[in-house]
């Protein structure tokens, strides 16, 4: 009866744990360079974007007609083609200010979930990667 019960309490401190870590979403990120002005969020308006210049454009399967604009997400490098080139334990915050399919700038990769500023994309990635796969969850 005791290894019945040990089982599971094993068995649901397994599934709390990967119900947990199952609220991110996975995608793909690239980066864009300046010019960043105009946005399809906030047009001509330098103060749009966060201080810490950790920002990024909407790639279509987020961009969600706009509503994507302003909406925060932690995001965190997990892989890329080339060995060693993601940060680990390295997850930062960023801001929708853009959508990546109408940006001045273009990105590295297209078709991608996010494309990060270039100080957001060296933050958890080698930033010589042209892109990556990473796990995001909206603040």
């Amino acid at each position: 009866m005791a290894k019945l019960q040990l089982f599971f309490q094993s068995l649901f401190v397994i599934l709390a744990v990967l119900f947990y870590l199952s609220h991110a979403d996975v995608g793909t990120a690239a980066q864009y360079k300046t010019p960043y002005l105009p946005t399809a969020c906030y047009g001509n308006d330098a103060s749009q974007f966060p201080s810490s210049n950790l920002f990024a454009s909407a790639g279509e399967g987020i961009w969600d007609n706009g509503a994507a604009c302003g909406r925060q997400y932690l995001v965190r490098c997990i892989s890329a083609a080339q060995p060693r080139t993601c940060k680990p334990g390295q997850t930062i915050q960023i801001k929708i200010v853009d959508r990546a399919l109408t940006s001045v700038s273009r990105p590295s990769r297209n078709g991608a979930t996010m494309v990060l500023s270039t100080t957001a994309f060296g933050m958890i990635a080698n930033p010589s990667a042209s892109f990556i796969n990473i796990e995001f969850q909206q603040v």
